[in-house]
């Protein structure tokens, strides 16, 4: 099929390379020229594994091409993919601004029958408004669907070449029948459903794995007052086929592009169908509140930060990507500059991103994680990157200036820790705190 794909960013330029990678003649289609170009030097614009050789590789095969040209690929196009984003308004809304402006370019440019598929992720009722805006300037024949992305950055190609299911919201066979064609060679997990229905279950699948994350995080926090270990809890539900051992490991809380945006966004929502989602809305704030902890412990060891130097490990809000969007890095980084602290950072890939949007007031930003950890007063990890495990807590023991490391991650284990002199924070497991194990109170039977 010839796919025309509307938005060079992250879903977008993964979803269109993949689809080039099956077979299909694909173009990806996007406003910023830079973009383009970079893309058609064979540079890639994200950092996702196994995205770049792809790229090559189609591109040199003619399957794949990019272009700022919009009008002249959706002429020849079987299938169009809206892939543009739609950031949170102040309010939590979705942004539909980029998706509105796309229908109406698309309407502008058909040339007979084409399918206009909605990747993106967006409120109820939104392909409704996108089929209304095609046909305000149109005449020919189209039908519209919703087909929802459940990739994770960092194994975005896998995921989209190996799904667990794809929905397909439509209410025309003839659209359902070209994209169980589109789908069918990457899964038979193929789910048909109405339109409005694939548009929700994005939201709620996202809304609940969120609620996953801040559930086993509460977990946590009541493991750190009773003297149990959040990481064998974890081991031992996730045992129950109801529950799954996935998105059950404690921390410091969700980030990224998805998540937050889409757990705001279901909740106004409700809101505006007269309903308090007050789960989802303690879902949000226990998030928030986790990834103040860190400060907390900070404070109680140094006995302030005024005046100290805080080495931080990891800027991207998850390993193996270098997005920083919503990454817990930005509050936790924000509030020890609040009180005073001079920050060193460090990220093997995310640095340059998380600079450009936060500066560098108060922050050197180190070319390694010695560097950054260098005779700092403690040492705080963010990011689970594997670069990081691979430094043993004896080494940070003799760079830091002081033996305090506030592991957010849960990276390192008690054999590691074994022999040294750190004073350890972990999240949910105080049988390994060194120096800040708090006294386990007797419960009243």
């Amino acid at each position: 099929m010839k796919i025309t794909v509307i938005g060079a960013g992250y879903v977008g330029l993964v979803s269109g390379v993949c689809f080039a990678e099956l077979g299909h003649e694909v173009t990806c289609i996007d406003n910023v020229e830079q973009k383009i170009k970079q893309l058609n030097q064979g540079e890639v614009p994200i950092y996702e594994l196994g995205l770049q050789p792809l790229i090559a590789d189609n591109m040199e095969k003619g399957t794949l091409a990019f272009s700022t040209e919009l009008a002249s690929s959706v002429k020849q196009a079987d299938v169009v993919i809206i892939a543009v984003g739609t950031p949170s308004l102040p309010n939590g809304q979705a942004n539909l601004s980029y998706i509105e402006q796309a229908a109406k370019e698309i309407g502008m440019a058909l040339s007979g029958y084409t399918v206009i598929v909605t990747k993106s992720t967006v409120p109820v009722g939104t392909n409704e408004k996108v089929r209304a805006i095609i046909a305000q300037h149109t005449d020919e024949e189209f039908d519209v669907a919703s087909v929802p992305e459940f990739l994770r950055e960092g194994t975005a190609v896998m995921d989209t070449m190996n799904p667990d299911r794809i929905i397909i919201g439509t209410d025309s066979q003839r659209a359902e029948e070209r994209l169980i064609e589109l789908h069918h060679s990457l899964t038979s997990n193929i789910i048909v459903t109405d339109i409005r229905s694939a548009e929700m279950i994005k939201y709620a699948s996202n809304a609940f794995l969120a609620t996953k994350i801040s559930f086993i995080n509460e977990i946590a926090n009541i493991c750190e007052k009773v003297g149990a270990d959040v990481t064998q809890v974890a081991h031992g539900m996730g045992y129950d086929k109801r529950i799954g051992s996935s998105f059950l490991k404690a921390g410091i809380g969700y980030g990224g592009s998805c998540f937050p945006k889409d757990t705001q966004a279901l909740i106004q929502i409700a809101g505006q169908m007269d309903y308090d989602f007050k789960l989802l809305k303690s879902v949000v704030e226990v998030n928030r509140e986790q990834r103040l902890n860190i400060i907390h412990k900070l404070e109680s060891l140094l006995e302030g930060l005024k005046g100290r130097t805080i080495a931080v490990w990891g800027l991207a809000f998850k390993p193996e990507t270098d997005d920083v969007r919503e990454a817990p890095a930005f509050e936790i980084i924000a509030a020890l500059r609040e009180r005073g602290a001079f920050v060193k950072a460090y990220d093997p890939i995310a640095a340059p991103n998380f600079e450009a949007q936060y500066g560098s007031d108060g922050i050197a930003y180190c070319e390694d994680a010695r560097e950054a950890a260098w005779q700092a007063d403690a040492l705080c990890i963010l990011t689970e990157w594997g670069e990081f495990q691979q430094v043993s807590p004896s080494e940070i023991q003799e760079w830091l200036k002081s033996p305090y490391l506030i592991d957010g991650r849960n990276v390192y284990d008690q054999d590691q820790l074994a022999g040294t002199q750190l004073v350890y924070y972990s999240v949910g497991r105080p049988g390994m705190n060194k120096g800040m194990r708090e006294e386990v109170p007797l419960l009243s039977l």
